[in-house]
């Protein structure tokens, strides 16, 4: 009877010879703590930068008005706005697709950065429009806003959860600037809804879509990163 001879598929390492590692960047990302720093820092860091661009068009074309005691000679801005904005846009980009993960539905719809930088100028665009387009009264306008922030998160979300946290954090942001211009933080002119424009949680609900898909993104980039790492 001849001998079997067991061969076994993981040979140890040769003599002389070193198991390969991974570098130290792979090896930060990788880790969850500083996965979720990294993340938010890039979050903060492009919600600040489009508060500061998207915050100057509205105080250019007199839409926000901030004291004078608080507006900075560069930006034309109070001080807070980009910081607090920047910080909404952290919370939000690492919310969603934590929420994806809770829900067991992760996110596959045109999830690729093309399609990210679409959205973030729609949103753009959006944002711009609320300036600058004059339209007969402020319902045509926010109807027209509405509508244009709908089809961005159809265009580029499409998922219910998406829509949800859009509609619930844009309620929640918009209450908070009620609360803000009625202490007199700062006042819009020609207000129609209370104390504010009515087509802001327009704005806001199309921010959110924005910074979640962004969030996503940035999700998958490093994950991805970090998995390919491993071969």
């Amino acid at each position: 009877m001849a001998d079997s001879t067991v061969v076994s598929d993981q040979q140890p390492p040769v003599s002389g010879q070193t198991t390969p590692s991974r570098g130290p960047y792979i090896a930060v990302i990788t880790n969850r703590n500083t996965n979720l720093g990294i993340r938010g820092f890039m979050l903060f860091s492009i919600g600040v930068f489009l508060a500061l661009v998207l915050n100057l068009l509205q105080v250019q074309r007199n839409v926000t008005l901030f004291p004078p005691d608080v507006i900075s000679s560069i930006f034309s801005s109070a001080w807070w706005v980009p910081p607090c904005c920047g910080t909404a846009s952290a919370m939000i980009g690492l919310l969603y697709p934590c929420i994806d993960s809770r829900l067991g539905e992760p996110h596959k719809f045109k999830r690729e950065w093309s399609s990210v930088m679409r959205c973030v100028a729609v949103f753009v665009g959006i944002n711009h429009a609320s300036a600058k387009v004059d339209f007969a009264n402020n319902v045509q306008l926010s109807l027209t806003l509405a509508a244009l922030s709908i089809g961005l998160w159809w265009t580029f979300d499409r998922s219910r959860s998406g829509f949800g946290l859009g509609v619930v954090i844009a309620l929640l942001a918009t209450l908070s600037t009620q609360l803000l211009v009625y202490n007199g933080v700062f006042q819009y002119t020609s207000p129609d809804f209370l104390y504010i424009r009515s087509w802001l949680p327009c704005i806001f609900f199309a921010g959110v879509i924005t910074m979640g898909n962004i969030g996503r993104q940035l999700y998958i980039f490093i994950q991805t990163r970090a998995f390919y790492s491993d071969y």
